[in-house]
């Protein structure tokens, strides 16, 4: 089994098959031990099997979700390090998982998954400043189902996909995080479709790129690049307006970096319980935003 005492008594140790150094998972340990204390109050199902398994102490277990996230292994693997079979690291996982993202949640650091009101964003976010949004995509394997196939292939990425928009702040901390949709999805009708924008106060600048082009008609607020003319060029200080909003928005990127640290949201997509990709996507998040929040 994986040596957790030499793992816990080195930072980079620590942070090369968590995400965490040794500070932030100190910080998250209660917290998980009190999502999990209140998780044994209403057994999951399967959860008595589990429990026959050798994660036996609250670190064993933060340890083995968090590696799972980040390193993507398969269920082989991950039973051979961890010493236990295939099936008992498919169930530790699975129970292991709503607990993270319960311990997250208490921790406040989970994206929203919608803006209802204006209200609401600034309750929650009262100190930002500034918002960039961008979609991203993560691999899936091909899908046999011929319209399945052609609903989550992405001509952008020339590959078939899961998408999701989030919204960024100028701290490249992920606030609004949309649910997974087929990769064929436009990014401005994902948009349109959530409603992102109209929860975001008017004297909050938005920072899109090109493929939102035309929100800036219906927003007050949307800073989008100057679009290069058919047949013409831009001008000098068109030029260097687009290198100011790219610089700015280049922190939407760098967000997504971060997240997908967490291997499970950036290698192909091979786990088939329903939804569990956006819930992946929703706990690495987090984990990103405590992170940031930590370090």
């Amino acid at each position: 089994m994986i040596d957790l005492h030499r793992a816990l008594s080195n930072d980079r140790l620590l942070r090369a098959p968590t995400g965490l150094n040794r500070k932030a998972f100190d910080e998250l340990l209660p917290v998980f031990n009190d999502a999990w204390q209140a998780q044994v109050r209403q057994p999951a199902p399967g959860g008595g099997q589990a429990d026959k398994a050798r994660l036996s102490s609250m670190s064993e277990k933060l340890f083995y979700i968090l590696f799972y996230f980040k390193c993507y292994p398969t269920f082989d693997v991950a039973g051979f390090l961890f010493d236990f079979d295939r099936s008992q690291a498919n169930r530790w996982m699975h129970r292991l998982q709503p607990i993270l993202e319960a311990a997250l949640g208490q921790k406040m650091v989970l994206p929203e998954r919608n803006l209802e009101s204006i209200e609401q964003f600034l309750e929650r976010y009262p100190e930002v400043k500034e918002v960039m949004i961008d979609g991203t995509e993560r691999p899936i394997a091909r899908p046999q189902d011929q319209e399945r196939q052609k609903e989550h292939y992405s001509g952008k990425k020339r590959r078939h996909t899961r998408k999701h928009l989030a919204a960024v702040d100028e701290g490249k901390r992920g606030l609004v995080l949309t649910q997974a949709r087929e990769g064929k999805v436009h990014d401005k009708r994902l948009l349109e479709e959530e409603e992102e924008v109209q929860g975001i106060p008017d004297e909050i600048p938005i920072a899109v790129d090109l493929g939102f082009l035309g929100l800036q008609k219906e927003y007050d607020n949307i800073e989008i690049p100057h679009k290069k003319p058919r047949g013409g060029n831009l001008s000098e200080e068109q030029k260097q307006e687009n290198h100011e909003k790219s610089k700015r928005r280049v922190r939407c990127e760098n967000a997504f970096a971060g997240v997908k640290r967490y291997r499970i949201v950036s290698d192909i997509y091979r786990n088939r319980v329903t939804d569990f990709d956006d819930r992946s996507m929703l706990s690495a998040t987090g984990l990103w935003n405590f992170y940031l929040m930590a370090a």
